[in-house]
């Protein structure tokens, strides 16, 4: 849905005799959200964003002087200072929000804007918080620049030739008329189409009409602004209000070492990575909208100053690399599963525990919350259901976005020898084991490859999938073919940027054995060997709290084979290098 289609209210702005064309969205009595677009874009540029804000937000659009339907300043030369640009700011926010500072979001020359405003002393108190993406502060720039000049180092002066060839467009934009000439001709007629291929974006009408006169205008941008703040750089833009930093890491405009030495001028700054290019509130539009709503919220929260929100944010190890990341695992009611999901929650992940049991669930979203993820939900299904997964993954999608880490991790246990084991009792297994996981791969793994901003897949297999066993023949069929799976999906999806692992616990201290069945044998000797496995695992006291340590560094170095406990560990050599020994193993009953 398009932000300005249902419920929408639009105003007018009159500044320095411009008039701007303002949207808003959401109730006008909760914390106000302003998203300011860049260039050449107009507001619509926020459109999914905006959608995802509005039931928790008073979100405000606005299109800068000279874009969409704002009007725009004559003579054009020396109308798009960021001095008047801030003069447009403030009469938005006093407009919209007179009694409240507001929560600023940029993107591009948004952001560009946003860190004058947040640095400028006349916005003092008008801005509760600022969230910059993909858009420096030029008076970090030109300094940034200064320092690496001075004393160019082989690193620093790499820095400079990369960014200076990164910034190839803002030389073009300074040639008096050819700009112009070229953007209302055929470049820009082409545009969104080369825009939607680069940036794999969604074909859905964006950029608008007036593309053309908005290219034109906003040169002046940077005609006005960057030679100016180059030569004469402000010393003292330090941010007055906390800042969060999202960073594209495959944007072509702009290095991440532009951001090296930000913290000197935002104390407490929050910091996210994602892997996308530039225009990221097009492409992805639930991880940033998840990254605002928790940033503000924090903010709202009462968090004393820049450096309580920063230690309010959730920080470790991963919390850079899923820090807002949308996590969906299977089997989260208990024991590998529910480890799994509070560990990407304590690194600020969002959330989707999937569970038969609808209760266990429950129990895991709420504990997720509790640990720092922003979002958390339950959901409860049968993996088998094919069609049960394929709607469960239609329903994510559209409440909360595609899936950015997929953990396909249910799974039930099942002993005995291949002629005491039934069709029926092979059908279940597999059905769990390896269908499970087939109709996970195919439901998300297709949203994430649509998609084309990559993602991850982690499969739970076993040290079993290593080890031939008479006693466990349906249960290690089901973990080895999950084992190969992992690895032909792996093969097909790396082009995409889909990472795909396969984890192969041991003897883990989970509710497993309490549940596994044993075939061929009365109830009462299932009910002996089930005391008897879960004395003996507990006794291994192996916890799944370390497995699931082992699946998020496994997804933030996108490793494709990962055994875990020590035992695991050793099965895996030996299937490599001494699979006879694992032969004689095999007549053995393991107790795996």
């Amino acid at each position: 849905m398009r932000a300005g289609t249902e419920g929408a209210r639009e105003r007018w702005v009159s500044t320095g005799g411009i008039e701007l064309c303002v949207r808003e969205l959401g109730d006008a009595s909760r914390p106000t959200v302003v998203l300011l677009h860049g260039y050449p874009d107009s507001k619509e540029v926020w459109s999914e964003v905006a959608e995802r804000l509005r039931d928790r937000f008073h979100v405000v659009l606005y299109d800068v002087r000279g874009c969409g339907r704002s009007t725009a300043p004559q003579p054009l030369r020396g109308g798009f200072t960021l001095e008047k640009l801030t003069d447009d700011f403030l009469a938005v926010a006093e407009a919209v929000s007179p009694d409240a500072p507001v929560h600023l979001v940029g993107h591009d020359w948004g952001s560009v804007q946003g860190w004058e405003f947040a640095t400028a002393r006349r916005t003092e108190g008008r801005i509760a918080s600022f969230t910059s993406i993909s858009g420096p502060s030029l008076d970090h720039l030109a300094l940034w620049l200064r320092r690496r000049a001075a004393r160019p180092t082989p690193r620093r002066a790499a820095q400079l030739l990369g960014q200076s060839a990164r910034s190839w467009y803002v030389y073009a934009l300074h040639t008096p008329v050819l700009p112009e000439a070229l953007m209302r001709g055929p470049l820009l007629k082409r545009w969104p189409k080369i825009l939607a291929r680069l940036e794999k974006l969604p074909a859905d009408g964006y950029p608008t009409e007036s593309l053309p006169t908005d290219a034109a205008h906003g040169a002046w941008l940077y005609r006005d602004n960057v030679r100016a703040r180059m030569r004469r750089p402000r010393t003292d833009a330090y941010a007055h209000a906390p800042v969060q930093l999202i960073t594209p890491t495959g944007d072509v405009f702009l290095s991440d070492r532009l951001y090296d030495d930000l913290e000197e001028w935002a104390p407490g700054l929050v910091r996210h990575t994602l892997a996308a290019r530039h225009w990221v509130p097009r492409s992805r539009p639930d991880q940033v909208s998840a990254w605002i709503a928790g940033f503000v919220t924090e903010r709202e929260r009462g968090a004393g100053g820049p450096a309580a929100v920063a230690a309010s944010t959730p920080a470790g190890p991963y919390a850079q690399a899923f820090g807002g990341r949308l996590v969906l695992v299977t089997g989260a009611a208990s024991g590998i599963g529910r480890a799994t999901a509070f560990a990407f929650a304590e690194a600020g992940a969002r959330v989707i525990a999937v569970d038969r049991d609808p209760e266990g669930a429950v129990r895991t979203a709420e504990m997720a919350r509790l640990l720092g993820a922003p979002e958390a939900a339950a959901e409860t299904v049968d993996v088998s259901d094919e069609a049960a997964m394929e709607k469960l993954a239609a329903k994510v999608a559209a409440e909360h976005g595609v899936v950015d880490v997929l953990v396909n991790n249910a799974g039930i246990g099942l002993a005995g020898t291949f002629l005491d084991t039934s069709a029926e009792d092979w059908r279940k297994v597999l059905d769990v084991n390896l269908w499970g996981v087939i109709h996970g791969c195919r439901a998300f793994g297709r949203q994430m490859a649509e998609r084309g901003q990559g993602g991850h897949i982690v499969n739970t297999a076993s040290a079993a999938a290593f080890q031939p066993s008479k006693a466990l023949t349906a249960y290690s069929t089901s973990k080895a073919a999950v084992l190969m799976l992992s690895e032909c999906l792996r093969a097909e999806l790396a082009g995409r940027g889909i990472g795909v692992t396969a984890i192969c616990p041991g003897i883990v201290n989970t509710g497993i054995t309490a549940t596994a069945r044993f075939a061929g044998v009365s109830e009462e000797e299932q009910r002996r060997l089930r005391k008897k496995a879960v004395r003996l695992y507990g006794r291994r006291n192996y916890p799944p709290e370390k497995v699931a340590e082992a699946v998020l560094r496994a997804v933030l170095r996108d490793r494709a084979v990962v055994p875990v406990t020590p035992e695991a560990h050793a099965l895996r050599l030996l299937s490599r290098f001494a699979p006879r020994l694992l032969r004689v193993l095999a007549r053995i009953d393991l107790p795996l």
